[in-house]
């Protein structure tokens, strides 16, 4: 009885095509890996920095737009301005703090210069949104703001977001062109960025101030010994089959020959 054998170069083109596939794979998810690492050393720089900036000594408004000019990130930089607010035209953002619902009162500041800065001073339940019923905390005269700076958006921040109803007052999205225009302020007249309120407390306790966020998720560290420990399984069970792969044509050669010779 004469055995079929499957032809040769058949299988010996599999191999390789099933290598080639292994080694393509292999580089995907050696290469997403890396990525997730070089993520993980910029946002530690990130983050490093944000830290330095929020604690360092307050400076002038004037300083920080020349930061600006010059493409410095001014985000989280500390900065102290002086001006007198204009609680009328102070705009609404949804937000939420310490599990309520409420907004962030941004309230421009006027300054010396006839110019407008937007300041974040803070959060308000949702009960709270009308001026009317918090009347201590529309301070008058001249007032410093000890703050952090904001850079403005260019764009909604995702399509999720739900768009800003100017009519009823209230922000998704910080849209400081939106702002100044509903509160009648003209482009020529404004500072191109925000501050948000330090914590210091205002009359009758609201607004809230200090509600920046610095939780920066950073999860790449997570995200690379996934990819890495994908990479040592497809290793590990590539090996194993194309060993068994290689045992099972000596196997059958062995069987053939016991046949033949029975």
């Amino acid at each position: 009885m004469v055995e079929k054998r499957k032809p040769e170069g058949r299988g010996r083109l599999g191999k390789i095509a099933g290598l080639f596939l292994v080694v393509a794979a292999l580089g995907v998810l050696l290469s997403l890996g890396t990525w997730q690492m070089q993520r993980l050393q910029w946002k530690e720089a990130l983050l490093t920095a944000i830290a330095e900036r929020r604690t360092a000594p307050p400076v002038s408004l004037k300083e920080i737009e020349t930061m600006a000019a010059a493409g410095e990130d001014i985000d989280y930089r500390t900065v102290r301005v002086l001006g007198t607010y204009d609680h009328g035209k102070e705009r609404h953002f949804f937000a939420t703090h310490e599990g309520r619902t409420g907004y962030y009162v941004f309230t421009p500041l006027m300054l010396e210069d006839g110019r407008a800065l937007f300041v974040n001073r803070g959060f308000v339940p949702f009960e709270k949104k009308d001026a009317s019923v918090r009347p201590d905390g529309q301070v008058a005269g001249t007032v410093t703001v000890n703050g952090l700076a904001r850079p403005r958006l260019s764009e909604k921040p995702s399509s999720l977001v739900p768009d800003n109803d100017v009519a009823k007052n209230i922000f998704y999205w910080k849209d400081l062109d939106a702002m100044a225009a509903a509160a009648g302020i003209a482009t020529g007249r404004l500072v191109p960025f925000f501050v948000d309120a330090d914590a210091s407390p205002n009359p009758g306790g609201l607004p809230i101030g200090g509600v920046t966020q610095f939780d920066l998720p950073n999860n790449h560290l997570q995200y690379a010994v996934t990819w890495y420990g994908l990479a040592a399984a497809l290793v590990a069970v590539s090996g194993v089959y194309f060993y068994r792969r290689r045992r099972q044509p000596n196997q059958e050669n062995s069987a053939s020959d016991v046949g033949s010779r029975t």
